[in-house]
């Protein structure tokens, strides 16, 4: 093998790897919001840190099952008084209204802490 063979199979060979990792590295950051956009939409139940896991799945599931935004309505309103209930047996206090649609709280945006 010539010597101009060797080094040009290298560089063609480099290029290659760098661009692999590119792409491994586009796609990684192009999944990451969603994971924090779904990690966000956990913590938007009202009360959840009162609540196990499946009852929050169960939740969500009456939500998403939910015909119309009235009935959405009703299963947050319960849901809300069952929250204020559990929190005050434990002697926790939660805000007296649940987070805003959209998950925000009051000024919207990122706040400090919330990097």
């Amino acid at each position: 093998m010539n010597k101009d063979l060797v080094i040009g199979t290298i560089l063609f060979s480099g290029m290659l790897l760098s661009n692999s990792a590119m792409l491994v590295t586009k796609q990684a950051q192009a999944q990451e919001p969603m994971q924090q956009g779904q990690a966000r939409n956990q913590e938007q139940v009202y009360g959840s840190q009162l609540m196990t896991r499946q009852e929050r799945a169960e939740y969500r599931n009456r939500m998403r099952n939910a015909k119309t935004e009235q009935e959405r309505e009703q299963i947050r309103s319960e849901h809300h008084k069952r929250m204020q209930e559990r929190a005050k047996q434990r002697g926790v206090t939660l805000p007296d209204s649940p987070p805003a649609r959209g998950g925000m709280g009051p000024g919207g945006g990122m706040g400090p802490g919330r990097r």
